[in-house]
């Protein structure tokens, strides 16, 4: 029999079962399984899927539009997992479902949940490119000289089918015997051998078809000779864990190796056209699709390149021994034909993976007309989660479900009800809204928020994105505020990722979480020691407790509580960091600011101990191992505070050119004022300590620089221009100061070479000589 084995019945037995090994996403085992299963007429078809969808086959085949998926979701204490198993219309094991239906078997998914630890590791039940092939794959291909394994598979069985089920047979046997088999492998085989040795008892004189994955054959061909006989129990969750599977619409995007899913087939557009049509049939279509859409991008490609493109590829079809051309004798052809140009990159085809950024247009455009944009549809009787229908109807009430841009009051009751219902679409990672403009902080005076709706069902990415996300709940608030409890658990005691969550929880009205995540990051402080982490915590809180009435979190007891630890803990860390010159450190900055902050607004309301943070600012100030950012923050911080130190003094201290720019950067981070304010002088001693560099000084001072006056908006900028005009009793425009004819780093490049040639010149001896090399030369001749 092609391609299947049919194992010899043991003496108590009379029928024999037929396995069929396959590559998921295989039209040549597409066609195998549809043949045995038409040839034999079994009373069971067994298929390698989750056990626990076995009771809701109906379901499955009510007449989708593949390629469609079975995600299932799984979450407890200790984990979340989430899994798909998808179908393409060439998918052997859709394509086992639909034939058996049609033979009159009876269907079983014969394999383990999806929600179960041996599939722990893994978000696709049907994924081939694992690290168990890669040493005989490997092998094969420097025997047959091709580049990969898809290639190799092509070669073997897509393009020759006289023959293809002896091969696979070969095949997969020496994937399994050189192998080694894990525990997950090991448990899933066990699992699947029962269910085969039920079928079998209960199928009496009749056949049993087997279609697994071929790594999987050997072992259950062996596994099926002894055994109990009895139906298996399909395992259920703990009890304190939730799970399910729902149909999602799936794409030949998400399926396409070349955008990141390790599927085990790429370029599902081509194999798709493979099974309808043959590869010859294939190989002219796509030729055509793909010169159709290099025109339709302005590439000039005319009837002499798409000729020579066939004749290239029918060249290479021979020249490789194959019988029509495979999707590498297409590819190849249609680069050499149309791509004139050097190519930066290795061919993606020749590698598995994501394409590289930078690829050649016309490869890329390739790449894309063979991965295809077609996406499944679902029967309109499929049942979904609760989610869906609660979403579809809460964006209706709000207008919500309508394309176009959106403003939102977010002082208005039925504004902030429509921005959190977005919001918390947003959290579950549903497209078609995206969000323009609005407040960005719990501090951010932003009252208003503008979003685009795109809310047409995108092929039905968005339908299958609902789907998916009713793994959470059955509301959109219920479902959003599961991600956030899932995400503060994933971001630990990281106080910046669970600052993040804590903003998106207000965002979303989820006042529960937000006391929840408070609380993480309050028992988190005492042992932090990112000072950026930290102020990213204490910006956000600090502004949702000053602000938001909003978001309902103002003056909340446990934000003040936090607020005070944060303070605290960036305070003394500081004041503990020790370092020579570096680059200044912009969200360490951040961080000090925000206690600055805080000590300013919240100091009289909470325990904020003004002159502690005071002492310690003079410390660093005064502390000469610290680094150069921190040492003018704290001096900006004592100035805000009340410090009556002199600022001339202070800035002429820091004035050596590897520490000034970063010097600067802290100060202005905390205390910008202090250059904008003329009775402070330090504009003025600015511009003399600046003015003073001799060039060398000032090209290394110079990138520290200007990153420092990137803490002054334009409008401050523009003021400081205006001041040195009036220093030097010019006239002018400080506007047009601001905008020199070259950039200024270019400039700064271009004075550092006529240093370098100048010093070149003066070791030569031709400086200072009054002769040009031409009179040189005319002289000594």
């Amino acid at each position: 029999m092609e391609g299947a084995a049919r194992r010899p019945a043991p003496a108590a037995r009379l029928m024999a079962v037929t396995f069929v090994g396959v590559r998921h996403h295989s039209p040549a085992c597409a066609r195998l399984v549809r043949d045995v299963i038409r040839r034999l007429r079994p009373a069971y078809v067994l298929v390698e899927g989750p056990a626990d969808f076995g009771g809701r086959m109906d379901e499955l085949l009510l007449g989708h539009e593949p390629p469609v998926a079975v995600f299932s979701y799984y979450r407890d204490a200790d984990r979340v997992h989430a899994s798909w198993s998808p179908f393409c219309g060439y998918s052997p094991e859709w394509v086992a479902l639909h034939e058996g239906r049609a033979a009159g078997a009876e269907l079983r998914f014969i394999d383990l949940p999806a929600w179960h630890p041996a599939f722990a590791g893994r978000s696709n039940r049907y994924a081939d490119a694992e690290r168990r092939y890669a040493e005989v794959t490997e092998r094969l291909c420097r025997e047959f000289a091709v580049d990969n394994t898809d290639i190799l598979w092509d070669h073997l069985f897509e393009i020759d089918p006289d023959g293809a089920g002896e091969r696979l047979g070969a095949y997969f046997g020496l994937l399994r015997g050189e192998a080694e088999a894990g525990e997950d492998d090991t448990a899933r085989e066990s699992y699947m051998a029962e269910w085969i040795r039920a079928a079998e008892a209960d199928a009496g004189d009749r056949p049993v078809v087997v279609v697994t994955g071929g790594f999987h054959k050997p072992a259950l061909e062996a596994l099926v000779t002894s055994g109990g006989t009895d139906w298996p129990r399909v395992p259920e969750p703990p009890e304190d864990a939730t799970g399910g599977s729902f149909l999602v619409p799936y794409s030949f995007r998400r399926l396409d190796a070349f955008t990141g899913y390790q599927s085990g087939m790429p370029s599902p557009e081509y194999y798709q056209r493979l099974w309808e049509s043959g590869p010859a049939a294939a190989a002219g279509a796509l030729v055509e699709t793909v010169v159709a859409r290099l025109r339709e991008r302005g590439q000039v490609v005319s009837t002499a390149d798409l000729i020579a493109a066939r004749t290239l590829t029918e060249g290479l079809t021979r020249l490789r021994g194959h019988p029509a051309p495979a999707r590498a004798d297409l590819l190849d052809g249609l680069v050499s034909a149309l791509v004139n140009d050097d190519l930066d990159q290795r061919l993606p085809w020749t590698s598995r993976g994501t394409l590289a950024p930078g690829a050649h247009p016309a490869v890329a455009e390739m790449v894309a007309a063979l991965s295809g944009d077609r996406t499944g549809r679902l029967h309109r009787d499929t049942p979904a989660p609760p989610l869906v229908d609660n979403a579809t109807s809460e964006l209706a009430r709000l207008g919500l479900d309508r394309d176009g841009p959106v403003v939102l009051t977010l002082t208005t009751p039925r504004g902030l009800e429509r921005s959190r219902a977005l919001h918390r679409l947003r959290v579950l990672g549903i497209p078609g809204a995206d969000r323009e403009s609005g407040p960005a902080t719990g501090a951010d005076p932003v009252l208003e928020e503008r979003w685009f709706l795109d809310v047409s069902d995108g092929g039905g990415l968005r339908h299958s994105a609902l789907i998916e996300a009713g793994a959470y709940g059955p509301t959109l608030d219920d479902a959003a505020a599961a991600v956030l409890d899932e995400r503060m658990n994933v971001a630990g005691t990281d106080m910046e990722r669970l600052a993040g969550v804590l903003f998106d929880a207000a965002l979303c009205g989820c006042a529960g979480q937000s006391e929840r995540i408070a609380e993480s990051i309050a028992a988190a402080i005492a042992g932090a020691s990112d000072i950026a982490a930290l102020g990213a915590a204490l910006d956000t809180v600090l502004g949702l407790w000053r602000h938001d009435r909003v978001f309902g979190t103002a003056r909340s007891p446990l934000f003040g509580t936090v607020i005070e630890e944060c303070a605290d803990r960036v305070l003394w860390l500081v004041e503990g960091v020790r370092g020579g010159p570096a680059p200044a450190d912009p969200r360490r900055l951040r961080a000090v600011a925000a206690t600055r902050d805080a000590l300013l607004h919240a100091g009289g309301t909470l325990s904020l101990d003004r002159d502690a943070a005071l002492g310690v600012a003079r410390r660093v100030a005064a502390e000469p191992d610290a680094p150069p950012d921190l040492r003018g923050a704290a001096f900006g911080l004592g100035r805000v505070l009340g410090d009556a130190s002199d600022p001339v003094r202070a800035v002429r201290g820091a004035a050596g050119p590897k520490t000034f720019g970063d010097w600067l950067a802290g100060l202005f981070a905390l205390a910008r004022q202090e250059v904008l304010d003329p009775d402070t002088s330090v504009l003025g001693v600015l511009d003399e300590l600046v003015g003073g560099m001799g060039e060398e000084d000032f090209l290394v001072a110079l990138p520290a620089l200007r990153q420092a006056f990137e803490y002054f908006p334009p409008r401050e900028r523009e003021a400081i221009a205006q001041g040195l005009l009036d220093r030097r009793g010019l006239r002018g425009s400080a506007r047009a100061l601001l905008r020199t004819p070259d950039a200024p780093l270019l400039t700064a490049e271009a004075l550092a070479l006529e240093a370098r040639v100048d010093r070149a010149l003066s070791a030569a001896g031709l400086m200072g000589t009054g002769a040009s090399p031409q009179g040189t030369q005319e002289g000594e001749s």
